[in-house]
């Protein structure tokens, strides 16, 4: 692993740099100087001579990020795949085509202090972080399931895990172990036990079709395992008998995401028709198509990307929020179905998203190479 060191001031943003795209202004008769959870924007000044009649907003901050807004950039030279959060919520990764993942700090000075450069051979597609942090799970197109210890950046495991791009992986714990559930173009799924000396998955599921799996997804209890492809639904495998349950239908296109609820009640999935969908997977539900809520607004686009959503956890799962082939991130209130933001700033297809897990922060990623920490719930006291 690459340890990237701070580099000297510069008037210019570098390579693995983060900008404020949002500071301070320094507004005479401030009133709240000594509030640290209030930042007052000059948002229109006619000139140095006339700060006393600038246009400022003042905000109330919500978040330990430098700023409402910080761009996290230069690390990588190709499109973002998918980036997220580390269970603490201390650290964030991002992997992308050029083959690397970057690892960055989430709260300030905001520094990209690593990077695992050439972890597969092909474009790196999805990441996921152990329970405890300690180590990262990295699939690529070439088909591999990597994990990279983050102490020391040293290749732990590395499984032949399908016969073409390993598209999606989630991780969870299951009868006190660590387990990685995979799905790739070979329309299989498979689970795997790091902890054990094989090459070999504990559990595969093939329902003979041949399908391309997308997505895939833990539930709660680490005993189901949900997945999801180019047939436009969701199988619910049983990790014991390694049979199909049941199946959730509503999508007219390719299963791009899936998203388990904070609580373990509800499953989000996100697919190439722009409509997502949340199901209801408890065992007795009321509704047979085990729909709760079908939200529309984030349009997938035309690049047939493999679009990540993500739900909100330090509320407990009120809000959620998807990419967009629009170039913006939009999030939803999950009870009304009303949608709450529609957050700008990139410049090509919003792929990865995350939340994070204690604070009103929200991590995008986007084929234009580069991600945005955003602040949510900042209140206008204009």
């Amino acid at each position: 692993m690459s340890i990237r060191k701070s580099p000297p001031p510069t008037t210019q943003p570098g390579p693995g740099s983060s900008v404020a795209l949002a500071k301070r202004a320094r507004v005479e008769d401030e009133e709240d100087e000594h509030d640290p959870t209030r930042m007052t924007l000059t948002v229109a000044s006619s000139g140095e001579g006339q700060r006393k009649n600038a246009l400022v907003r003042t905000i109330k901050r919500t978040s330990g990020l430098e700023a409402p807004i910080v761009a996290l950039s230069g690390s990588h030279g190709g499109e973002i795949t998918a980036c997220k959060f580390d269970p603490s919520g201390r650290t964030l990764a991002a992997c992308s085509v050029d083959r690397s993942i970057s690892l960055w700090n989430t709260f300030p000075p905001h520094d990209n202090f690593g990077l695992l450069p050439n972890v597969h051979k092909q474009a790196v597609l999805d990441i996921g972080f152990s329970l405890d942090s300690e180590v990262i799970y990295s699939g690529g197109a070439d088909g591999m399931l990597v994990a990279t210890s983050l102490r020391s950046g040293e290749r732990l495991a590395r499984y032949s895990a399908h016969f073409g791009p390993l598209n999606s992986l989630a991780v969870t714990i299951s009868g006190g172990r660590e387990l990685v559930l995979t799905g790739g173009d070979d329309g299989i799924a498979r689970v795997w036990d790091i902890g054990m000396d094989t090459k070999e998955p504990v559990a595969e599921f093939d329902d003979g079709r041949d399908c391309p799996v997308t997505a895939v997804e833990w539930s709660a209890d680490g005993n189901q395992c949900f997945v999801g492809g180019v047939d436009n639904e969701v199988k619910v495998w049983d990790l014991r008998t390694v049979k199909v349950l049941y199946s959730l239908h509503g999508h007219t296109d390719t299963i791009t995401s899936l998203a388990l609820s904070p609580s373990g009640h509800y499953l989000a999935t996100y697919s190439l028709d722009s409509a997502l969908i949340i199901y209801d997977i408890r065992p007795f539900s009321s509704d047979p198509m085990r729909v709760y809520r079908s939200l529309t607004g984030a349009p997938a686009g035309f690049e047939s990307c493999l679009i990540r959503v993500a739900w909100s956890k330090h509320d407990g799962g009120q809000r959620i929020a998807v990419g967009g082939g629009d170039r913006t991130v939009t999030v939803w209130d999950v009870e009304s179905g009303k949608i709450l933001y529609k957050l700008p700033g990139h410049k090509g297809t919003v792929t990865g998203v995350d939340l994070h897990p204690r604070e009103p922060i929200i991590l995008t990623g986007s084929k234009d190479a580069n991600m945005l920490l955003g602040e949510l719930d900042a209140t206008d006291y204009s």
